[in-house]
C-alpha cells in the first residue's frame, strides 16, 4: 500500500513513494544531517584515532532540538533536590555525555545518511537499494534488514526534532495537531509529523518478528 512500509520475501521492507514523499523525507534528513554536524574526524584530524578517543562535550546543547536528540542521561531528581544532589546529577550527566556524544552523534548521522543513500537510488535509476514501478507512478523502495533498521532510527530522530519545534511534549500535544485550522502556520510541519507517524509505526510492524 503506498506510503505504508510492507515486509519483504526473507527480511527487510518495501513502501511506494512518489516524487514529492522522496523529495520531503530527502529534504529533512538533510536537514537533520546539517543539524547534527560533522564528526571530529571530520572536523580537524587525519588521525584515524583521533575520532576514537576524542572527548565528546559535557554540556547540553543549546539547541532545543539537540537537546531533545542528546538529551541528559541523569534526569533532574524528583521533589525538591537539596543543591548537592542536583549537582550530583549534574556531574554524573556532564561525565556521561563525555564519553557518548560523539558515538551517537555518529551513529544518528549514519541513520540519516543511509535514508539519503537509499532514496538517492530511486532518483538514479540504480537498483543498489531496489526500485520498482509502483502504482501511480510511485517509485517502490525496497530496504535490507540493516536499512530497514536504520530507517526506524532516522524517522524516529526525524519526528522528534520535529517534535521538539511544535513543542510536543506528550499524547494529549499530538491529539491536539489533529485539530489545528489549515491556516495555522504549524500545519505543513504537523503533517509531515504525523506522516513520519505512519510510516514509522508500519516500518516497526515490518521489522518484528
Amino acid at each position: 500500500m503506498p506510503g505504508q512500509f510492507e515486509p519483504l520475501p526473507g527480511g527487510g521492507a518495501a513502501v511506494a513513494l512518489d516524487d514529492v514523499e522522496i523529495s520531503i523525507i530527502r529534504s529533512l534528513a538533510v536537514q537533520l544531517l546539517e543539524l547534527i554536524g560533522p564528526g571530529p574526524a571530520e572536523d580537524a584530524s587525519d588521525d584515524p584515532l583521533a575520532e576514537l578517543f576524542a572527548d565528546g562535550p559535557s554540556e547540553p546543547p543549546s539547541d532545543p532540538v539537540l537537546r531533545r536528540l542528546f538529551p541528559d542521561a541523569y534526569g533532574d531528581p524528583e521533589g525538591t533536590p537539596q543543591a548537592r544532589e542536583a549537582e550530583e546529577q549534574r556531574a554524573h550527566s556532564a561525565e556521561f555525555r563525555r564519553y557518548t556524544e560523539n558515538d551517537l552523534r555518529a551513529g544518528k548521522r549514519e541513520n540519516a545518511l543511509a535514508v539519503v543513500r537509499t532514496l538517492d537510488t530511486l532518483s538514479s535509476g540504480t537498483e543498489g537499494g531496489g526500485r520498482a514501478g509502483g502504482e501511480d507512478g510511485a517509485a517502490v523502495l525496497k530496504l535490507s534488514v540493516e536499512e530497514s533498521r536504520r530507517w526506524l532510527n532516522a524517522l524516529n530522530d526525524l519526528r522528534l526534532a520535529i517534535g521538539s519545534r511544535l513543542e510536543i511534549a506528550d499524547e494529549d500535544d499530538t491529539d491536539l495537531l489533529y485539530r489545528l485550522p489549515d491556516e495555522d502556520p504549524r500545519k505543513p510541519m504537523v503533517m509531515a509529523y504525523l506522516w513520519l507517524g505512519g510510516l514509522q509505526e508500519s516500518l516497526v510492524a515490518t521489522l518484528m518478528p
